[in-house]
């Protein structure tokens, strides 16, 4: 089975993450952590800033590292480095996505996350209930 390498930012804000809404595709209006994948030569952290430039037009800096998932899709296999991160400069601009929405903890479970998301969902809210604020 081929193997995906991939990234997302779980940026937060205030408190609250952004999940945003795939606009095309086979897993069109899931939502997801935005990210994409790893190139050739690049670190995950200067994966996960880059990906974020070309999705959101915003600069990001990765902080920690929250999980790293492997998930069985039915056509590959899929590992990818989630980070949480805050925004460096920029504003939000949806150029690949058709919704984002600001979640607060106990609205992490509202949405209908892709199934490798929902493994992200679960281990953040873990790392959250350690934390009173998530880089506020």
């Amino acid at each position: 089975m081929k193997t995906i390498e991939v990234v997302a930012a779980i940026i937060a804000l205030e408190n609250r993450v952004l999940a945003t809404q795939r606009g095309t595709g086979e897993f069109k209006d899931g939502w997801e952590f935005p990210g994409g994948k790893v190139e050739a030569g690049e670190t995950p952290e200067q994966a996960v800033v880059r990906e974020i430039q070309e999705e959101l037009a915003i600069e990001i800096a990765p902080h920690i590292l929250v999980t790293t998932v492997e998930y069985d899709y039915p056509k590959f296999h899929l590992t990818m480095h989630c980070y949480l991160s805050r925004i460096v400069s920029g504003r939000i601009n949806l150029l690949e996505h058709e919704d984002a929405k600001w979640l607060a903890h106990d609205e992490l479970d509202s949405l209908n996350w892709l199934p490798a998301d929902r493994i992200v969902v679960r281990d953040l809210k873990s790392v959250w209930a350690r934390q009173t604020k998530l880089l506020a």
